[in-house]
């Protein structure tokens, strides 16, 4: 079956971009080859940036597990330690302990718990429980244990632990919940940030960048070096805004993570707090008749038991002395690592991730595909022609584009956004670094309507995760055709040259 080619070299008053000249390309082709430059430019920007949010995504699946882990793991020690240490007496009291992991979880997962107010009311119950099981001759009204609850402070039962415990817990579990938040928020904003569409005019630059000089018979000639980073800065012109607060947030979580591994180690704080807890209950049992008495002076004499021998068994079965684990009986470590190994990784991490934004456009037109690179200022596409790029770079962000030579970019009308995701990076850097110095505070609800921006204190998942952008790259147009080198050397020297290349281009496109 044979093929039967028409070529029609003809001046090009139908083109909208590329050159009006001799050309071989029609309306069809330039179309064709402005959704296939589009393409190619998202998916350059796609693939760095979905590596990126992977990491981001891969980092908070890991923490998230370990810190879910670890709190599974305290909850089941001290259920096994106090089982076995005081048998059917915690049993009968287990609430108690169940509602403070309750509470924990919750906390981490949603953010809807006062720290604070819940451990003093978990130490508030256990009083209660306490009081009435080191006085078993007495019976207690729930006014009373009001009273014994009120004057807990002063009594001070439990001896210093709780003060210390609130202390511990508060500070790690705000830097825990705030770090794995810093983490889905960054991932969050990576997949908004990166799917921004270019304007109409970038499209046209990238046309004009990759696929024009193909009309011209240039096929293999690569677009300098200069000239791609003038267009990239043009089409990432509100990216490149992103960079400063993308920074600031970076130095935020590097500044938690510091915390995060050192004085605020929720790993610490977790694994012996059945340990804290049972100290806090012996010191109560030692200073059982201490404490008694000022209860009594402060709240009155409560109404003596009827039962004195089951009260004396129910006594005596109480005091029995807390066991602590043996290093071999102690549970495994939280999802198979640690929290220094955790934290060392995404530190590194988020080293490397500092000014992403602002070098995107160097790391797009550092590919070979994208650019001929610095060693070919001569020999490569302008713009224009097949000679050196003579205009000077421009700089990153909106207000530097106002001199871009080759995108049109209108400063006045940033795209919304990107300036949403740049107010949600300030807003968790405020979260970070109030979460460095132990502080809570609630992320400002910024969304667009949908209900589902980052840094928002979505439940569940902390943030919803969505999935890295990744398109499929367009055929490639095959530069080591025989005939295209030779081609490109001699292209706009004659007529002959322009008629061979197109020829290539064309047996290309029916191929």
């Amino acid at each position: 079956m044979s093929i039967q080619i028409y070529m029609n070299i003809h001046r090009g008053h139908d083109l909208k971009v590329c050159s009006q000249g001799s050309t071989c390309c029609t309306s069809q082709m330039e179309e064709n080859f402005s959704q296939r430059s589009t393409d190619e430019f998202r998916k350059a920007v796609s693939d760095p940036s979905s590596h990126l949010q992977l990491a981001f995504a891969s980092r908070y699946t890991k923490f998230d597990e370990f810190f879910k882990e670890l709190l599974e793991n305290a909850e089941k020690s001290l259920h096994d330690m106090f089982t076995r240490t005081y048998g059917a007496l915690y049993m009968q009291n287990s609430e108690v302990f169940k509602d403070l992991f309750v509470e924990l979880k919750q906390y981490y997962t949603t953010g809807s718990v006062n720290l604070e107010e819940m451990l003093n009311d978990f130490w508030a119950r256990l009083l209660e429980k306490m009081f009435q099981l080191v006085n078993p001759h007495y019976v207690f009204t729930e006014e009373y244990l009001d009273c014994v609850s009120r004057d807990a402070e002063q009594l001070k039962p439990f001896g210093d632990v709780p003060r210390k415990l609130k202390i511990q817990v508060t500070r790690s579990f705000v830097a825990a919940r705030a770090f794995a938040q810093g983490l889905a928020g960054a991932r969050d904003v990576i997949g908004k940030v990166a799917a921004v569409n270019p304007t109409d005019q970038c499209m046209k630059a990238l046309l004009r960048m990759m696929y024009c000089p193909h009309c011209q018979g240039l096929v293999a000639v690569k677009p300098c070096n200069g000239y791609c980073l003038n267009v990239m800065k043009g089409c990432l012109a509100n990216q490149g805004d992103l960079d400063t607060e993308w920074n600031n947030f970076i130095d935020s979580m590097l500044l938690l993570a510091e915390r995060l591994d050192g004085p605020f180690n929720i790993e610490s704080v977790m694994d012996p707090i059945d340990v804290k807890i049972s100290d806090a209950i012996m010191n109560m049992q030692e200073n059982s008749m201490q404490v008694t008495q000022k209860v009594f002076q402060g709240c009155g004499a409560p109404t003596p038991a009827t039962n004195s021998r089951v009260s004396r068994s129910v006594s005596e079965g109480f005091n029995a002395r807390f066991r602590l684990y043996n290093p071999e009986e102690r549970p495994t470590t939280a999802a198979g690592t640690s929290l220094d190994r955790l934290v060392s990784d995404v530190k590194n991490k988020l080293k490397k991730a500092k000014k992403f934004w602002s070098t995107l456009p160097t790391s797009i037109c550092s590919d070979e595909k994208m650019s001929a690179g610095s060693t070919a200022e001569d020999d490569c596409w302008n713009g224009k022609s097949k000679s050196r790029y003579l205009e000077a770079v421009t700089g990153n962000g909106l207000t530097n584009q106002i001199n871009n030579p080759d995108v049109e970019v209108d400063i006045t009308k940033p795209d919304l956004i990107i300036r949403r995701q740049i107010m949600i990076l300030r807003e968790m850097k405020m979260r970070m670094k109030s979460a460095y110095n132990g502080n809570d505070i609630t992320f400002v609800d910024i969304a667009d309507g949908s209900g589902e921006e980052s840094g928002s204190g979505c439940e569940g998942d902390l943030c919803h995760i969505e999935p890295p952008i990744v398109r499929m790259p367009p055929p490639e147009v095959n530069t080591n055709v025989q005939s295209g080198n030779s081609i490109a050397s001699v292209c706009g020297a004659s007529k002959l040259a322009l008629f061979l290349s197109c020829l290539a281009l064309v047996l290309h496109r029916q191929w």
